[in-house]
């Protein structure tokens, strides 16, 4: 019997046969692809919904991120204005979102004016005493806010010849203006106008801005009168021949006329900046 320590040993190698490539690294790259089609979609979709004004506010923000390091503050708005804005939202700024609010205050006090102006015409159409005069009443929207010029007629003056005494029938129809202009709270200014003929009657050095000053405050108490409140005048001037309404012909009569400026909230500020003072001014407001 043969020795089983000298018994030879046969070692046998085993060939993995090869099938294909069926690892995963071709998932893997595949999943990255839908996740970054996915990320591209949600983010046209995100596009889409929000507005004009956010899409500007971000965009302005990533071309300057390098003014809030350098600047401070939270947001870009920080680094664009004397006051600070932003916040936690950085499509917005303080300047922008105070400029649309103002904005905004600004169309509903137009509308409201332009209210006014309807409901005046209309009574010009429906009063007895507006309507005998309605050739006479000029209405018209202007940067200051609604204006009513009340104009001389050659046959028929507002005012006894170079004097600041209403005739009767221009104090009905200022009474009856007092009435209509308490349909809002808003400010008024009244300006007294006078032809370009020289005055030439009554005292010495007295003229057209004396007169035109007098006509102003003598429409303002026939105002008053028709009910209106006194308080709510900010502004009774003169402006003699100074601005006239028709500079082709300087003596038309059309030029000696009364201006009642119901004013909007911006021009009513300047004024009162202008006089140094610094009260505030109030919105204005229906009394409907």
């Amino acid at each position: 019997m043969a020795d089983e320590s000298q018994r030879p040993i046969h070692v046998k190698k085993i060939k993995k046969a090869s099938h294909g490539h069926h690892g995963g690294a071709w998932k893997i790259a595949y999943a990255d692809f839908i996740t970054a089609m996915m990320a591209f979609f949600l983010l046209l979709w995100l596009l889409s919904s929000v507005s004009q004004g956010t899409l500007n506010g971000v965009s302005e923000y990533f071309k300057t991120p390098l003014r809030v390091a350098l600047m401070g503050g939270k947001s870009a708005a920080d680094a664009t204005s004397p006051i600070k804005g932003g916040g936690q939202d950085l499509t917005r700024q303080d300047g922008q979102r105070k400029k649309t609010e103002e904005m905004d205050e600004r169309q509903k006090e137009k509308a409201l004016l332009a209210k006014l102006q309807a409901r005046i015409k209309d009574a010009i159409e429906k009063n007895k005493i507006l309507n005998q005069y309605k050739n006479q009443l000029l209405l018209e929207m202007t940067p200051e806010g609604l204006r009513i010029q009340i104009i001389d007629e050659k046959n028929r003056p507002m005012f006894d010849s170079g004097s600041s005494r209403l005739l009767p029938h221009t104090k009905d129809l200022l009474q009856e203006l007092g009435r209509q202009l308490n349909e809002v709270q808003n400010r008024l200014s009244i300006s007294g106008h006078t032809d370009a003929a020289p005055y030439s009657a009554g005292d010495k050095g007295f003229s057209n801005w004396e007169l035109s000053s007098d006509r102003a405050n003598a429409a303002r108490r026939e105002l008053v009168v028709g009910g209106m409140q006194d308080s709510r005048l900010l502004r009774v001037v003169g402006q003699g021949s100074a601005t006239l309404l028709d500079r082709v012909f300087p003596n038309n009569p059309i030029n000696r006329r009364i201006s009642i400026v119901i004013l909007n909230k911006e021009t009513e500020a300047a004024i009162l900046r202008e006089s140094g003072t610094t009260e505030t001014v109030y919105a204005p407001h229906t009394t409907e």
